[in-house]
């Protein structure tokens, strides 16, 4: 049982609790109150706002309906205002372009095109839209107008800044070829760099919009003229400078290639200077011609569209090319003419050209790639034409050294060298220049199937077999020639000058060595016939050392005296050997034997001879009672004799 105390304790502590249970409740029940209240107070706003946005939404909707409609309005309307303007902009492109078309596009080629895509523009639009308006055909005019404005300005610019080439920069620029630093220098600018990027607006314009292709032809006609006239005046550079001394070309390239065109060749006996320049000259334009041919196709394609280049190219190269090939084929008919002359030193002037040409061949090639077929042709026909007429002067020449006529007033009367041989070998010594280019000429005229497979040693070969030809037809003429001296001595001497003459000359060159090629015993062959004819020079002076040889002399004892018949023969031996020694020391005295060596040679030889025999006579008869007056048969001392030899072939003792 709980305590009285404690019970009382525990119901005021409920009793507390409960008082405030109760205050609590009574506090929801206010705030409920409080809640319904806001609550209905709410609803009632927002009941009288949705009421609100309905009036408002039934009210603007029809409000932004219209608003949208007016919008929609005006914006067509600002669109049929733009495309009037436009249309009007049509009608006014005539007048506001008249006068920019009317004064050229000179000076402002941008403005000008900016006028003509108007006006194209404008007539495109009354094409489609008004093809019966007048404006169509004014504004057709215009750009007609302006289109021929276009063309004459693309022909004015072209004329006014195309320029000849001068000799000096295309000797330059032949002359830089190998070296690539002053390559890049050497550029030719045919057009400025403002002139270009107008000429090149004007020809895309008249491609794109004028549908016009006559510039072209105005292009390679005028580009034809300044390439024509700039070879042209390189050849006259070069005859004016003719009288001066070489052939000029330009100090701007200091280091020249050593078979570079612009090198002076040695000069060749027999060949004029003039002759020398027209050479010269044809290798330098046919140079100039590819360089100048590479550097219009460049700025060819920066001009003209691509697929009317090599069309346009061939038409401007034609002019130049065809002078080249004219003056070529004219350098080939003068050659012809001169084989018919027997003028052979002239023929040597398809040698050097032909070598050039053939040398320069695949720069040609290259260049003309694309052209017509018969401009790439005509190089290698005037290469064919001038190996033709190069083979047929070789073989008329052997033919003229077997065939020359055996003239007695042409022969030289002291026996010397015959102008027969000099000419020959002075020919074959220029062809050691050319061997390749000889050497191919000959290989042109073969049929047999070696030719075919043509090389270097071949060629070699051929030439080999040519100058031997010619050597052999020369010698047997020589023979015959010979045969015109009645002195079997003079004729010896005659031959031994002449065979002389070629060995020296074959080993002073490379001839030599080409003649070994197809003949290794060439040079002992010809020492073999020199010494032969020395022998039989040396038999004429038996006639005189006959007569003092021991053969038939008297054999007598000192102290016994002579018979009349000895002392007689004894006279006639001496007076047989003055005789013999005075004419034939008269006679040879005039002959002439060129090389001092074999001269001195000749001499000592013939002097040994005659004073050993002389002598020995002396010594056996100066003593002997042969005659009352000695000094009328011992007329020489042994000295005297060797000084009369000693002044033979001497024409100026």
């Amino acid at each position: 049982m709980i305590p009285p105390q404690e019970a009382s304790v525990r119901r005021r502590e409920i009793e507390d609790k409960l008082k405030q249970e109760e205050e609590t409740l009574s506090f929801i029940r206010d705030s409920l109150e409080k809640s319904d209240q806001l609550t209905k107070n709410m609803v009632s706003i927002l009941s009288s706002f949705e009421s609100r946005l309905m009036k408002l939404e039934n009210s603007i909707i029809p409000v932004h309906k219209q608003t949208e409609n007016l919008q929609r309005l005006q914006e067509n309307v600002e669109k049929t205002l733009s495309c009037l303007d436009h249309v009007i902009s049509y009608y006014h492109v005539a007048s506001d372009t008249e006068k920019i078309i009317r004064e050229g596009p000179t000076g402002r080629l941008e403005e000008y095109l900016g006028c003509m895509a108007k006006i194209q523009k404008a007539v495109e639009y009354f094409q489609d839209n008004n093809p019966d308006s007048p404006e169509l055909n004014r504004v057709k005019f215009l750009f007609e107008r302006g289109k021929e404005s276009l063309e004459s300005e693309f022909r004015s610019l072209m004329t006014r800044h195309s320029k000849v080439v001068s000799p000096v920069l295309i000797l330059d620029l032949i002359g830089g070829e190998d070296d690539m630093e002053a390559q890049d220098d050497m550029t030719l600018e045919h057009l400025s760099e403002s002139v270009l990027h107008d000429v090149i607006r004007i020809s895309r314009w008249l491609v794109e919009y004028g549908r016009n292709q006559d510039f072209m032809n105005v292009y390679y006609q005028i580009r034809s003229s300044q390439l024509d006239r700039s070879i042209k005046g390189l050849k006259e550079h070069f005859r004016k400078s003719s009288s001066s001394s070489g052939v000029p070309y330009s100090p701007a390239i200091p280091n020249k290639r050593k078979d570079t065109p612009t090198k002076k060749p040695v000069k060749r006996p027999g060949r004029d200077d003039m002759l020398d320049m027209e050479i010269d000259a044809y290798i330098h334009c046919v140079s100039a011609f590819v360089k100048l041919a590479q550097s219009e196709y460049q700025l060819l394609t920066d001009i003209i569209p691509e697929h009317h280049q090599k069309k346009t190219f061939d038409s401007l190269i034609q002019d130049a090319l065809d002078g080249l090939m004219m003056e070529g084929e004219n350098i080939v008919s003068v050659a012809r003419k001169a084989i018919i002359r027997h003028d052979y030193s002239a023929v040597l002037t398809v040698f050097p050209i032909l070598r050039h040409l053939k040398q320069t061949k695949p720069e040609f090639d290259q260049v003309l790639q694309g052209t017509a077929a018969s401009t790439k042709n005509k190089l290698p026909g005037l290469i064919t034409s001038m190996e033709t007429t190069g083979a047929k002067a070789l073989e008329d020449f052997a033919d003229n050294i077997k065939n020359d006529p055996d003239k007695e007033y042409n022969m030289p009367k002291d026996g010397t060298v015959h102008e027969l041989t000099s000419n020959a070998i002075l020919f074959l010594q220029q062809l050691l220049d050319f061997q390749e280019t000889a050497g191919a000429m000959l290989a042109s005229q073969e049929t047999s199937s070696s030719a075919t497979s043509y090389n270097s040693e071949f060629s070699k070969r051929l030439l080999s077999t040519y100058i031997c030809k010619v050597l052999g037809n020369l010698q047997l003429n020589l023979l015959s020639k010979s045969k015109v001296y009645e002195d079997p001595a003079l004729r010896a001497i005659f031959l031994h000058n002449n065979y002389n003459y070629i060995l020296k000359s074959l080993e002073k060159s490379e001839l030599i060595h080409l003649v070994a090629v197809t003949q290794k015993t060439a040079e002992r062959s010809y020492r073999e016939h020199i010494e032969q004819q020395i022998q039989t020079y040396q038999r004429s002076w038996l006639k005189v050392t006959e007569y003092i040889s021991e053969k038939n002399l008297p054999i007598f004892q000192p102290g016994v005296k002579l018979r009349d018949k000895e002392r007689q023969m004894i006279k006639e031996r001496f007076k047989g050997f003055n005789d013999g020694l005075e004419e034939l020391c008269k006679i040879q005295k005039a002959w002439a034997i060129p090389d001092t060596e074999q001269r001195d040679k000749i001499r000592q030889a013939q002097k040994t001879i005659v004073k050993e025999n002389y002598g020995a006579f002396l010594h056996r008869y100066a003593s002997v009672p042969f005659t009352k007056n000695p000094e009328k048969y011992i007329k020489y001392r042994v000295e005297q004799v060797a000084d009369m030899i000693e002044r033979l072939f001497d024409t100026s003792a």
